[in-house]
């Protein structure tokens, strides 16, 4: 505050979890059933993703979209997510909401996920009870359903930043490492979950008739499951709200004395944290002496700050963001068109031919083996994930994280040279090495590169040291997941191409394996793990 000295107003936020003598206190161990509540957010995610990817391809085909549609309904939302995310995870940061930081934004993107599959699982039947004309009703049933999986897309591909960040924010560090496993352990078992329900035939039994088609089934049970799951997460951890801090200090003492609950301070919007137990509020936002904090608040939240911030980052954030970039093309170059492959390399069947034909019946049968490969893929994920603790006291993280890109890697490889139905599911085992590697140690990493921050700026006041930096979980997050979105452009915008180019659904796989083997190099070369 000014106080009588006629000076602006600034404001500078702490988190009430965050009060110690140098600026940062440890949160109590959290109990497992606990950190379990807090991994529902992953299963109703991962559930309702499973039943997207059954689903949301004969819906569209149901609903008459042409072909020229599809890539803009695939691009959309990672296009808007890449372009959003940092926003979003460095405001999170910032946000002083009585709930907590993260949460307010969970909830948001829960209910637009909701919305996003009543609209694309819905959205014929509910333009037929509002328009009568046959003309106007396919168009309106077309856009209903794009917005809807858009929304969902994007909503889903959002979520993840906040959920990792609230779950860093009330966490020790031992117990970010069994939050992380947890998260991927319900991560394969939604997916599973959802995988085995969709490829239930609904419209035969009785729930079916009841409801309408199997699409409003698949609502009513994907509906129910999110929201159980993330009133459950909602509620599992209080969150600590930010506090301004000068409010707690008494005008005239404010430029001399300020507490030492401030050591870990936040310029509202910034990006920064300031550790200082000895210096005028006034002067600690971004270390400047005579700036305009109405000013400093508008710069720190436009997309060029946030991007100069990217642009400056640490090389081992960097490094790990690049890496992560790669593990998520190399797995999705497969995920997105294997059941595809299935049906078309490993069955020999084509989806071109007639809908009455031999040979798209056996592509059809492809296609739901292929299901089955994915429903593998979610279940090892989820037992992979259990090993990971009892392999990293050997191999450490970064073995962890090169382990699991070169397995799928020479997965993906043997299943582009043996086209058998038998050991191409057996391969689907490797997919859930990769599924669970790309869910846990990225994240990992980013809980050891804060620890790691957070001994240096304790260190650093307890010698009495100058200011550092450190750097939002939020916005770390936020960038990890932006590679997740910017993979999604880069495989949705190129891998067609180079199927048309090749002739065969064959170079998918292969392509994954290229990628991912390269990532195994860069992974090795640049990535850093704390000791």
């Amino acid at each position: 505050m000014g106080g009588n000295s006629g000076q602006p107003s600034i404001h500078t936020y702490t988190s009430l979890g965050e009060d110690g003598p140098f600026g940062f206190v440890e949160p109590p161990k959290r109990l497992t059933g606990r950190l379990i509540m807090h991994s529902m957010a992953m299963f109703g995610r991962e559930f309702c993703y499973a039943v997207e990817a059954s689903y949301v391809t004969p819906v569209l085909l149901s609903v008459g979209l042409p072909r020229s549609l599809y890539s803009m309904v695939w691009l959309l939302s990672p296009v808007l997510g890449f372009l959003l995310q940092l926003v979003v995870g460095s405001a999170s940061d910032h946000c002083h909401a009585t709930w907590g930081r993260r949460r307010p934004y969970i909830l948001t993107l829960a209910v637009m996920m909701l919305l996003g599959m009543a609209f694309y699982l819905n959205g014929d039947a509910i333009v037929s009870a509002l328009i009568a004309d046959p003309r106007r009703r396919l168009i309106w049933t077309i856009t209903i359903t794009m917005i809807g999986v858009v929304l969902f897309d994007f909503a889903a591909d959002f979520i993840d930043g906040p959920i990792k960040a609230y779950l860093f924010d009330v966490c020790s560090h031992q117990d970010k490492e069994r939050g992380l496993y947890y998260h991927a352990l319900f991560t394969g078992f939604g997916g599973a979950l959802g995988y085995l329900l969709g490829a239930i035939d609904w419209a035969h039994l009785k729930l079916g008739r009841v409801l309408g088609t199997e699409f409003q089934v698949m609502f009513f049970f994907s509906a129910l499951v999110l929201i159980l799951c993330f009133i459950i997460h909602l509620c599992s951890i209080p969150e600590a709200p930010l506090r301004d801090v000068t409010k707690d200090i008494p005008p005239q003492q404010a430029p001399q004395n300020p507490p030492l609950s401030s050591d870990r301070m936040y310029e509202y919007g910034s990006i920064e944290k300031v550790k200082n137990d000895s210096v005028n509020p006034e002067l600690v936002m971004l270390g400047e002496k005579n700036k305009n904090p109405a000013e400093q608040t508008q710069r720190a939240m436009t997309m060029k700050s946030l991007l100069r911030a990217l642009v400056s980052m640490p090389s081992h954030y960097r490094y790990l963001c690049i890496s992560h970039l790669i593990g998520w093309t190399a797995f999705l170059c497969s995920m997105l068109f294997f059941t595809d492959f299935m049906g078309q390399i490993v069955y020999h069947g084509d989806p071109y031919s007639a809908h009455n034909s031999t040979e798209f019946l056996i592509y059809e049968r492809g296609v739901e083996v292929g299901c089955w490969g994915l429903c593998i893929n979610s279940l090892f994920s989820s037992l992979y994930s259990h090993f990971q603790k009892a392999l990293v006291s050997y191999i450490g993280l970064k073995g962890l994280y090169f382990m699991g890109y070169l397995l799928f890697g020479l997965g993906t490889a043997l299943m582009g040279f043996f086209r058998n139905v038998y050991s191409t599911l057996a391969l689907c085992t490797l997919f859930g090495v990769m599924s669970s590697t790309l869910c846990t140690i990225p994240f990992n990493l980013i809980a050891e590169y804060h620890r790691e921050e957070q001994e240096q700026q304790k260190q650093q006041a307890q010698e009495g040291g100058p200011a550092c930096s450190g750097r939002g979980e939020g916005l770390d997050c936020a960038t990890l997941t932006c590679m997740v979105q910017l993979a999604q452009i880069l495989v949705g915008g190129g891998l067609g191409f180079l199927v048309n180019m090749a002739g065969s659904v064959v170079v998918v796989v292969i392509t994954a394996s290229a990628v991912a083997l390269i990532g195994c190099c860069f992974v090795a070369l640049f990535v850093r793990c704390v000791d």
